[in-house]
């Protein structure tokens, strides 16, 4: 049965943490069972189609991924300011060709980059009218199930998504005003949650934890914290001991890479390959411990070593099912 409301999922995350590859397995992860999802990206840089082996998007929605054999289906758009501004001014102010002639004379490329938020506002507004769709009715072109919003980083992401507080403080009336508020009012309901990537390692769990802080602090609704490229323990119990013990004996580990065709002397070099992955694990459980500490909601997504594909996405996808499910 599909939902009532489109849900609305913001996915952020500190620069190298993977935040554009999760995006984009969480729309396939909610496509699934027949849905249909948008993934927009809002920085202009192009990576939802280099994500998924695609020419570069245009301002136009388009079908890039089918999920699975249920029917579900995943459209992309590339979210461009000066585009958005265009179509706001059709919209609400009819300007049609007058429009058009300000964009010749460059006023929209000077209105979109002169005044600081403006570019966000456009933004966050296009996102907000791709999820209302649902309520003019099912028959409304490109009506989606879920949007997800590959968001700007962490250290700006409660700024964009909080820019239309500003603009309702501004304007006293009028559609700017009513439009700022049902944003903010989409921002913060129910239907809407804010997902932070991160990687278990100090700076990017710090950086995930101020941006919980201040999401929390604007009443803006934190989802999962989405936890990349976790490297899984690759020695035993007993080796891990072992190693920390300094007991490893390389003389029997020559004997065992001998089998191998290995020469004797790598087994030292397997050796302190062996103590560098056990010093990796122990930070990334610490990491894992002080995330664990201070957020409920924290889901683990495996290191795939073969690099991202589309088969790797739905890799992916299947382990943010938690994600769906909620």
């Amino acid at each position: 049965m599909p939902p009532s409301s489109t849900s609305l999922h913001i996915v952020t995350g500190k620069g190298g943490t993977g935040k554009t590859t999760v995006a984009g397995a969480l729309a396939i992860a909610l496509a699934t069972g027949g849905r249909r999802v948008l993934l927009c990206e809002v920085e202009g840089r192009q990576e939802i189609a280099r994500l998924f082996d695609i020419p570069p998007l245009p301002y136009e929605e388009r079908r890039i991924a089918a999920a699975g054999r249920s029917g579900g289906q995943v459209y992309a758009l590339a979210v461009d300011a000066e585009e958005a501004l265009l179509e706001y001014l059709e919209m609400y102010y009819r300007l049609g060709r007058a429009g058009k002639a300000l964009d010749k004379f460059g006023v929209i490329d000077f209105a979109t980059t002169i005044a600081p938020g403006v570019r966000d506002v456009l933004l966050t507004g296009k996102v907000y009218e791709a999820a209302r769709r649902r309520e003019s009715g099912p028959d409304s072109p490109f009506v989606y199930d879920a949007v997800v919003v590959d968001a700007p980083p962490t250290g700006r992401i409660t700024r964009f998504l909080g820019v239309n507080d500003d603009v309702a403080g501004l304007a006293k009336v009028g559609p700017i005003k009513n439009q700022s508020l049902s944003i903010m009012a989409m921002m913060r309901g129910p239907q809407t949650k804010v997902h932070l990537v991160t990687l278990l390692e100090e700076m990017p769990v710090q950086e995930t934890l101020d941006g919980i802080a201040e999401l929390r602090a604007e009443g803006l609704p934190v989802g999962h914290v989405l936890v990349n490229m976790v490297r899984p323990a690759l020695v035993s119990g007993t080796t891990r001991k072992a190693l920390e013990d300094g007991t490893v004996d390389a003389a029997e580990v020559s004997v065992s890479l001998a089998s191998v065709s290995l020469p004797p002397e790598a087994a030292g070099l397997l050796i302190d390959a062996g103590h560098a992955h056990v010093q990796r694990q122990d930070l990334q459980n610490e990491q894992a411990r002080i995330l664990r500490t201070s957020v409920d909601d924290v889901l683990d997504l495996p290191l795939l070593s073969d690099g991202i594909d589309l088969g790797a996405l739905f890799e992916l996808a299947d382990a943010l099912e938690p994600v769906v499910a909620r």
